[in-house]
């Protein structure tokens, strides 16, 4: 085993610090299925405050946060539409299917942001022939487009269409935290064109688990029931709670350093033979790499990288996903540099 691994796989990786585990361990607890978890409901209130919504609910995972708004927006039978790369449609294990007997209508976007034509053009007319389009999802920023920042501007033009035809819009804003970091663009300005809205704090903020879904208070509280139902009801929970909140106060703005880190590594690998990369398409903490040597898949040069301590994830044949994070400082990324110059010599 090399000397020293450079964990590059996902944000996801990353450990609780010092910091952050004493604030898990001093946390106030109670019954959260009760409602008397001081430590989550001070949570899940300032998150709701934070995206200017009613109420938050914390859950264990992204995943459960994004089916609990697709239960709450939905009836069985319904549409709802999703551009192709977004997480819940690729990465939920047909989640909407066998939660809410719903079917997803991919739109194939660009570099993760569907044109609104499109969109407009996949909303099923009101006919017993087809099912009801129900809802919209937008995932920002995009996870397959690279860490793509979803342009406001374009999700203002998606909220109109929706009011207008009376759809339900929700976010999936697993990694919003860093659009807000790399914008400057507050949570609740993003957050006020969606119904509902998921944020987490197991990825890039550095908390061991969980979620917090937001919407009104009579959505939130039928969220609740099917947490329940699907055995996300937690207990003394105050103690990841703890976690989530220590983030919010000491993880966000250090965001900044991961898409530096994400920059700084595109820029040097872009000119290594048998690599394709464009810095210009990484707006957060990730770097998308086309692998151009012939006979050299993406699985090949990860596992190549990974025996000499490099661990990168392919997406698919031709590509790797590096994503950058607060356990990776700017010593690390220089090592993955010159391993990726060394695999590849």
């Amino acid at each position: 085993m090399p000397d020293q691994v450079v964990d590059l796989r996902s944000d996801t990786v990353t450990r609780p610090s010092k910091g952050m585990r004493a604030a898990m361990a001093a946390a106030e607890v109670g019954d959260d299925i009760y409602g008397e978890d001081p430590t989550a409901n001070e949570l899940q209130a300032k998150v709701a405050a934070l995206l200017g919504k009613e109420a938050g609910l914390f859950v264990p995972s992204g995943t459960m946060s994004n089916q609990l708004a697709i239960k709450g927006h939905t009836q069985p039978g319904d549409e709802i539409i999703c551009e192709q790369d977004c997480h819940l449609f690729n990465y939920e294990a047909s989640g909407p299917a066998v939660n809410s007997l719903v079917m997803p209508r991919p739109i194939k976007g660009e570099r993760g942001v569907m044109r609104l034509e499109d969109v407009a053009r996949a909303i099923r007319p009101n006919n017993i022939h087809a099912g009801r389009t129900s809802l919209i999802t937008v995932e920002n920023t995009h996870n397959r487009a690279g860490g793509r920042i979803y342009p406001l501007a374009e999700i203002v033009k998606l909220a109109q269409l929706a009011r207008e035809r009376q759809i339900a819009m929700h976010l999936d804003g697993a990694r919003l935290w860093n659009a807000v970091v790399e914008t400057g663009i507050p949570p609740k300005e993003w957050s006020q064109y969606f119904d509902s809205v998921s944020v987490c704090f197991s990825k890039g903020l550095g908390a061991p688990v969980g979620s917090v879904l937001c919407g009104s208070y009579e959505f939130i509280q039928k969220a609740l029931r099917w947490r329940k139902i699907l055995g996300g009801g937690m207990r003394q929970v105050g103690i990841l709670a703890a976690a989530c909140l220590y983030a919010l106060e000491h993880n966000l703005e250090r965001l900044k350093e991961d898409h530096a880190n994400a920059r700084y590594l595109a820029q040097a690998l872009q000119p290594i033979d048998g690599l394709e990369v464009n810095p210009q398409h990484v707006e957060t903490n990730m770097v998308m790499i086309y692998v151009r040597r012939p006979g050299m898949s993406a699985a090949d040069l990860s596992q190549a990288l990974a025996k000499k301590g490099i661990l990168i994830n392919a997406v698919d044949q031709e590509r790797l996903r590096a994503v950058t994070h607060l356990d990776v400082n700017r010593q690390q990324i220089e090592l993955a540099i010159a391993t990726f110059k060394q695999v590849l010599s």
